[in-house]
């Protein structure tokens, strides 16, 4: 029979056996060995799944890398969905829109931008502002051989000029165009591509002014860089080859705001040569009422929502947002002020065919002196050149103005149109019937975001500018 002495009782050097099996030392510290090894992992293979540091165990770079991503991921995804889910069903796109489905996927990408850019904004990360900035910049597009292109100061303003190399006979037409954005948004690389078509396609020197952003640079900053670059191009024209007669100055959105002020700003400049011509593309020209039929028809059709647009203008102007509400109700409007701007701003000017898909007058509400103080910005012309004075409109030069059906500034520039015409200035009006706010801008940056309605726009402005 055979006895063994159990092996983990001692030292190895103590187990002795009785019988004729013996266990030595050696065999017993092999057998302890193993059985440690089936119970607890290997150094090596401890080190392939941790890492340990003092007491604290730390996971391996690329599972870092990994959780990291995984983490990244589903908080996009979370804010994906929360984009979907609180602006996607703001869109209201008529039925009547023949790429009804392409304006969805993008407005469906710009919240999901807008929405990120909050998210980050909280993080402390960046700003809502510079985030919008920088997507709206894009990709510059590749060098034009046909095109001289140079940065250079217009006084304390950036400009970049473009020059056609073809030779010319004569002295070119200039064109200065001040870009979009709401007065905080837009540059000169974000309109790259719309100025080097304007300048190749009419074979002008465009001039692109790149103005001080808010909120960096408070309202009437804008304005006053735009002016700036106005008259500095006016009075040096020559020098790049343009005929100080035949000077334009267009723009769109808010740039289009800019475009009515400076012209209004210059009627009364003697010592200066008289514009050719303004382009306003779908402009914003007027704060006193935000229910037109325009704003009740499309107040959900991408990418200018009725909300979105008084809150542009609100910041642009440094005032808080708690003041929609009051804003939509028109409650911020002085009687005597009420009974002024009605002869230029009112529904009945609006033509029949543009309150066809639906308009209710709006309720009169009681006024607010409070509200009419923090608002007051609103009524300044540089911000609502729809208010200028009679004397100022009766001056100003001729006038191509573009509208967009699914758009909340269209009544906007109808009204402008009626205003020039009732003193007799000649206006060129381009209706788009399936455009949208921003239609242009998007028409030269391709794919997707390339819609008829733009293209259509781009033709029509080319068209004029040849005429001057």
């Amino acid at each position: 029979m055979i006895q063994r002495q159990a092996a983990f009782l001692g030292p190895p050097e103590d187990h002795v056996a009785t019988g004729s099996v013996s266990v030595s030392p050696s065999t017993c510290s092999y057998t302890r060995e193993k059985k440690l090894k089936d119970v607890i992992p290997s150094e090596n293979l401890l080190s392939s799944r941790f890492q340990q540091t003092g007491k604290k165990t730390v996971f391996p770079k690329d599972s870092e890398m990994e959780l990291f991503l995984a983490i990244i991921l589903a908080v996009v995804m979370v804010f994906v969905a929360i984009a979907f889910y609180y602006e996607h069903p703001k869109a209201v796109i008529p039925h009547g829109f023949s790429e009804r489905q392409k304006l969805y996927i993008f407005h469906y990408i710009l919240n999901f931008g807008i929405g990120l850019a909050k998210f980050l904004e909280k993080l402390g990360i960046t700003s809502e502002v510079y985030f919008m900035r920088v997507v709206m910049d894009g990709i510059p597009p590749l060098r034009d051989k046909h095109l001289l292109i140079k940065d250079l100061r217009f006084e304390k303003v950036k400009v970049r000029i473009y020059q056609p190399k073809i030779s010319t006979t004569g002295q070119r037409r200039g064109i200065l165009y001040f870009h979009g954005g709401a007065g905080q948004f837009g540059s000169i690389r974000a309109y790259e591509r719309t100025c080097r078509y304007f300048a190749g396609k009419s074979n002008s020197v465009v001039v692109s002014v790149g103005y001080r952003l808010a909120p960096e640079h408070p309202y009437p900053a804008q304005f006053e860089d735009c002016l700036t670059a106005t008259i500095h191009f006016m009075r040096t024209a020559q020098d790049y080859g343009v005929d100080p007669s035949r000077i334009i100055i267009c723009g769109d959105s808010s740039g289009g705001t800019l475009t009515a002020a400076v012209a209004q700003a210059l009627v009364n400049r003697r010592d200066l040569p008289k514009l050719r011509a303004q382009i306003l593309i779908y402009p914003f020209l007027q704060g006193v009422d935000f229910n037109l039929p325009s704003y009740q028809q499309n107040g959900g059709v991408p990418i200018l929502l009725k909300e979105r647009t008084l809150a542009f203008g609100l910041k642009y102007l440094n005032k808080d947002l708690s003041i929609m509400k009051a804003m939509f109700k028109c409650c911020y409007i002085p009687e005597d002020l009420q009974l002024k701007y009605q002869k230029w701003v009112s529904p009945d000017y609006i033509p029949h065919e543009f309150k066809a898909r639906g308009y209710k007058p709006s309720t009169l509400h009681p006024f607010s002196k409070e509200i009419y103080t923090q608002a007051k910005p609103v009524f300044d012309t540089v911000f609502s050149p729809l208010l200028a004075e009679d004397s100022v409109i009766a001056r100003l030069p001729e006038a191509f103005i573009l509208t967009c059906e699914f758009d909340v500034l269209r009544d906007d520039g109808l009204l402008y149109k009626k205003r020039l015409e009732d003193h007799g200035i000649k206006v060129t009006w381009c209706h788009l019937q399936e455009g949208f706010h921003g239609t242009i801008f998007l028409a030269l940056c391709g794919g997707i975001m390339t819609f008829r309605s733009g293209n259509k726009g781009l033709e029509k402005i080319v068209n004029f500018l040849r005429l001057m």
